[in-house]
């Protein structure tokens, strides 16, 4: 049984020997990569990535990571392929084929029935003289020195190729269609990360109270108005303008001068040209401007008239972070 040190040491190998075989692999980068990309670009149907073994399981993960980043994408089990799956594909999909050796069975029986079809066929393949790759349009080089099994069997460092491989192509093609972070949003809506990318101010301060004074008005009608709007802030407004803003925080500071209760008004307390959101702002950015500048609250302004007020912990509840 192997000690903990040990442990630790095979466990940083196998690390660097996957590290070393990345390297190699962006030196076997060449035109054939734009070819692959032109060609996916150029094709009016799906990308369909197929693979067997553990090159299925990657397969499967490229095809998630191009769907979600612009690029249509279906998985096909080679195995399945050959047994009626092969249904799915359509005359003007790509072919993606993933596979170490490139001369699996199950590869070698349905690559000439893709080709019968005229599908165009891209090989993810470590092994460039093999019939796959001599079968492929195009050919992408995920070849490795050795595995990172010590008994150089189990696939590692190959399928850790293939992925790489497979998100270099996701990317490219991502820069090419133009592919922007308000994209991305639409096929990722749930979740926090859809949530930075969609929500906005202007969907969730509608379902709070306007809190709301006149600049003449007097404390008590200040501390009544923080009370009753639960924000723990108000606005001050003139002819639905923004004048400033009085938190509580603004209370308690003002009540340590020690100052004529009776003659206090509401423009002798507030924070006058206060930061502000409009209803189009992201969350995440309101968010990120209540953390510069130490706020809680931020009032929402639209076309120059005040609206209302966004708090922290409505975007909190929202779990966008």
């Amino acid at each position: 049984m192997k000690t903990n040190l040990e442990i630790v040491q095979t466990a940083k190998d196998v690390i660097t020997s996957e590290i070393n075989a990345l390297n190699g692999l962006v030196g076997m980068i060449s035109e054939d990569f734009a070819n692959a990309v032109n060609l996916i670009l150029d094709s009016e149907g799906k990308v369909i990535v197929c693979g067997i073994g553990k090159s299925a399981n990657i397969a499967q993960k490229i095809v998630a990571t191009l769907n979600s980043t612009g690029t249509t994408a279906v998985f096909l089990h080679a195995a399945d392929a050959i047994h009626g799956d092969l249904g799915i594909i359509r005359d003007e999909d790509v072919i993606v084929l993933l596979s170490k050796s490139g001369e699996t069975p199950e590869i070698k029986v349905l690559i000439p029935l893709l080709k019968a079809r005229k599908n165009k066929l891209i090989a993810i393949v470590g092994n460039t003289g093999s019939y796959l790759a001599q079968q492929s349009d195009v050919i992408l080089n995920a070849t490795v020195p050795r595995e990172a099994c010590p008994n150089n069997l189990a696939p590692t460092a190959s399928t850790t190729a293939q992925l790489v491989l497979g998100d270099a192509l996701a990317v490219c093609l991502l820069e090419s269609r133009g592919f922007t972070a308000e994209d991305f949003a639409r096929v990722h809506p749930g979740g926090a990360l859809g949530k930075q990318l969609l929500l906005k101010v202007g969907d969730l301060y509608i379902k709070n109270e306007v809190p709301v004074v006149s600049p003449d008005d007097n404390l008590t009608a200040i501390i009544v108005e923080i009370s009753a709007k639960r924000l723990g802030a108000t606005a001050v407004v003139l002819n639905h303008k923004l004048l400033g803003i009085i938190t509580d925080g603004d209370l308690r500071r003002m009540l340590m001068k020690n100052p004529r209760l009776d003659e206090v008004k509401a423009s002798d307390i507030m924070t006058p040209q206060p930061k502000f959101a409009e209803p189009e702002t992201l969350l995440l950015h309101a968010l990120e401007t209540m953390r510069a500048f130490n706020i809680t609250q931020l009032p929402v302004v639209e076309n120059g008239n005040y609206k209302g007020v966004i708090h922290l912990h409505d975007i909190l509840k929202e779990g966008i972070i």
